[in-house]
């Protein structure tokens, strides 16, 4: 018997030494989009540059013809500066729309073709906020002053 709970507390402590050391080499969580946060924003565009900029642009800018239907009858990718739409939405919608895409027939009508993927699996909750975090950063601050009354502090 005293073998066995030798060998549960070393497993314990080996898990605990394991989480541990997982939560200090994780980057910091962010609780809120944040678009005045230097380091958030920073880091926001690093992670846009390697998951985003291939479809929505290296300067924001979506493809061309964002919104009409291409050959294959999806929407091409919108711009995130101030000449596309994503200002318009709540901070928790932008989050929940790239943690799973564009979801057709929930937050989008049940004939809505679009090329959104869900990237959950690819990001991180805190790399997402950054990411918006970056978007958000290059609007006016009448853009962002609307966008955040939509959000509410609820959203964040």
């Amino acid at each position: 018997m005293k073998h066995v709970d030798a060998w549960l507390s070393s497993v314990l402590l080996v898990y605990i030494a394991a989480v541990l050391t997982w939560a200090a080499l994780r980057p910091p969580a962010a609780e809120r989009i944040d678009a005045d946060s230097p380091a958030l924003v920073a880091w926001g565009k690093t992670v846009y540059a390697t998951h985003c900029a291939a479809c929505h642009g290296a300067q924001l800018q979506g493809q061309p013809d964002w919104r009409r239907p291409g050959p294959d009858g999806r929407l091409p990718a919108p711009p995130h500066d101030e000449s596309g739409h994503t200002w318009h939405h709540a901070d928790r919608e932008l989050i929940r729309v790239v943690q799973r895409g564009l979801v057709a027939g929930e937050d989008r009508p049940p004939d809505y073709q679009g090329n959104m993927p869900a990237f959950a699996a690819a990001l991180s909750d805190a790399e997402i906020v950054a990411v918006l975090s970056f978007i958000k950063s290059s609007w006016s601050y009448d853009y962002r002053a609307w966008q955040e009354r939509a959000s509410g502090s609820a959203a964040h």
